[in-house]
């Protein structure tokens, strides 16, 4: 009020002093010397000068106080768009502290696969270029980039080049979650597979360091849910490392040594089934031959002949084993696995006749062949070569999440089981899901 009173005693001044003489004006505007008028201008400019400067650094403060979060009042709210501003930034710039970063799915670029057999990855994206590799059916890769006519250059397992885009899917998340598996290796000596996820819980099962499981579910914090030749149940993620397996390319090279080593492990397999039949017949001949002995010594002995060539001739037809060549050496295999149905399970156990569990039941009976297999089910499903389920043929490996048997034929696995049923025969094959099926001869 005071500042607007001074105002208008200024303004009065001048015009009084205005309406005095018009010539002192033009005087004084000529020569720009001080009089009653322009006196009265000087200092009306300067007290206009002066408001203004202070409601500018009033702006300024404003300003800053909107931007630390201080209230601004009604009045001085709407005096300047600096204010308005400040308080924008100040909004935009907490809205960002909250924001929440986009993350991209795992899958995002992830390729899969789909074709009859399998698609060829070239060094260049053209038909012409050198095939560096094969990504079969359900296989994955990551896409590095894309060209513009059609080509996705991709990695997968050892092979980097080019697939043509109409025989890949990406970033599809349910068909990269269907045609990976999650597994959990076991880390500790022995682990408890529980029926609930804590540590008091019934423990279904119990399986050594190596082992894998599939996984099928990780949403309870600290466990994760397994499937087991037991059923479904949980285990601690203290003591497996979780990881997902994809089918992988593979390159020209690792194709051919594939190609060698599975032809080589096919004839040492047949060399030792061979050698595992024959001591077999030899070891048949000779009880035989003793049997023969004592029906011999019998019938001379006996006072009417008629006894002893019976007795003779019972003796020549004893033996069950089949004749040289008449059985495949993987029915040869499920034969001798047959002789243990019924003897116990036994954790971490591999005497056919004492009790094993399924790995070292598995590993017990290939080796009457001559075969070292590993010891866990997991090295063992490595072991030979794959085949698909379809192809299936007695004495293959089936492999299942922590377990595996031996396809016995006729849609039916023999395998150590558990310790209520031991030693024994199930059917259908696929009463769990079936993660490989190995053969080794």
């Amino acid at each position: 009020m005071k500042q607007r009173m001074r105002l208008l005693s200024i303004l009065l001044a001048g015009s009084i002093a205005f309406g005095a003489t018009g010539y002192y004006i033009n005087a004084a505007e000529r020569k720009g010397a001080a009089g009653p008028v322009a006196g009265a201008i000087h200092m009306f400019s300067e007290e206009l000068n002066t408001q203004n400067a202070a409601a500018e650094a009033e702006q300024r403060n404003k300003a800053v106080r909107a931007l630390e979060g201080e209230e601004v009042t009604a009045e001085g709210a709407g005096d300047t768009e600096a204010v308005e501003e400040a308080q924008t930034e100040a909004e935009t710039a907490t809205a960002e502290e909250h924001e929440v970063p986009v993350v991209a799915s795992e899958y995002a670029d992830i390729t899969i696969a789909q074709v009859n057999h399998y698609v060829n990855v070239r060094a260049l994206p053209n038909t012409e270029s050198e095939v560096l590799g094969k990504l079969y059916d359900r296989s994955a890769a990551t896409v590095l980039e894309t060209t513009e006519d059609g080509w996705y250059k991709i990695v997968s397992g050892s092979v980097e080049g080019y697939v043509k885009a109409e025989y890949v899917v990406v970033g599809d998340e349910n068909l990269a979650r269907a045609v990976s598996t999650r597994y959990a290796t076991v880390t500790t000596t022995t682990l408890f597979v529980r029926n609930e996820p804590t540590t008091e819980a019934r423990i279904l099962t119990m399986l050594p360091e190596g082992d894998d499981l599939v996984v099928l579910d990780e949403s309870t914090e600290g466990w994760v849910k397994v499937s087991t030749v037991e059923g479904d149940g949980y285990v601690s993620t203290d003591y497996v490392t979780l990881s997902t397996e994809y089918i992988h390319a593979e390159s020209k090279a690792e194709e051919e040594a594939r190609l060698a080593r599975e032809e080589a492990e096919r004839q040492a397999a047949a060399r030792a089934a061979e050698e595992a039949r024959r001591a077999r017949e030899a070891e048949e001949a000779a009880k035989r031959k003793k049997e023969q002995a004592a029906a011999k010594k019998e019938q001379s002995k006996a006072s009417r002949p008629s006894s002893g060539s019976a007795a003779s001739n019972n003796a020549g037809t004893g033996g069950n084993t089949a004749p040289a060549g008449s059985v495949s050496n993987g029915q040869a295999v499920v034969d001798y696995g047959m002789q243990f149905l019924g003897n116990p399970y036994v954790f971490g156990g591999t005497s056919l006749t004492n009790g094993a569990d399924c790995s070292g039941f598995v590993q017990s009976v290939y080796a009457a062949f001559g075969v070292k297999l590993p010891r866990n089910s997991t090295a063992q499903r490595s072991a030979g070569y794959g085949v698909s389920l379809s192809e299936i043929q007695p004495g293959d490996l089936v492999c299942y999440s922590g377990h595996i048997g031996i396809y016995a034929g006729n849609n039916t696995l023999l395998h150590a089981s558990n310790e209520r049923t031991g030693i024994t025969l199930t059917s259908p094959v696929t009463y769990r899901e079936v993660i490989a099926v190995r053969r080794i001869f």
